[in-house]
């Protein structure tokens, strides 16, 4: 008897290991997540940190097609971007308190709507509330001679703080951080 539930624990051990190793995983991404960190030196903590997914152009058509003007994006790919804030920050001309933020624009062919959002953990801007913006600001369109193959954001510093530079395809813009 005692070798039967021995035998019986054994073989269920082993079917419960098979399914365990036959777990599947997803592929990965063809948008991969990216983090953009602005610090005021390298020893300081971070002032201002960006989780974004960076799409690629591959080939395409980007502002004003695959990325139409005048309306909401994500400002990337999957997720709407994230954007924390360590401190109280000045976004442009807006006073913005220490906290996490969804970041969406609005690409338009000369200016962009930057806004900050108090909706987090929200895929794409499928659900983007208005009347949830923290903040809202215009900035011109710059283009660059070079095109980025995949969606960036840096920073850049300024003399009384940063740009948060948003650029893909040749399309720039700078948003001001103080």
């Amino acid at each position: 008897m005692k070798q039967t539930i021995l035998l019986l624990a054994i073989a269920f051990m082993c079917a419960f290991s098979t399914k365990m190793s036959a777990q599947k995983f997803s592929d990965i991404d063809k948008s991969v997540h990216d983090i953009a960190y602005y610090k005021t030196d390298r020893s300081a903590p971070p002032t201002v940190k960006v989780l974004y997914g960076r799409p690629l152009k591959r080939g395409r058509e980007i502002f004003g097609s695959l990325v139409p003007f005048n309306k909401v994006w994500r400002t990337g790919a999957n997720e709407a971007t994230e954007i924390k804030f360590y401190k109280d920050v000045m976004f442009g001309d807006e006073k913005v308190k220490e906290g996490t933020y969804s970041l969406f624009t609005i690409p338009g062919a000369g200016e962009w709507t930057i806004i900050l959002s108090k909706d987090t953990d929200v895929w794409g801007a499928y659900s983007y509330k208005k009347e949830n913006d923290v903040a809202r600001i215009t900035v011109p369109v710059t283009m660059a001679g070079e095109s980025l193959e995949a969606f960036s954001i840096a920073f850049k510093p300024a003399t009384d703080g940063a740009y948060m530079v948003l650029g893909w395809d040749k399309t720039r813009v700078e948003v001001p951080i103080k």
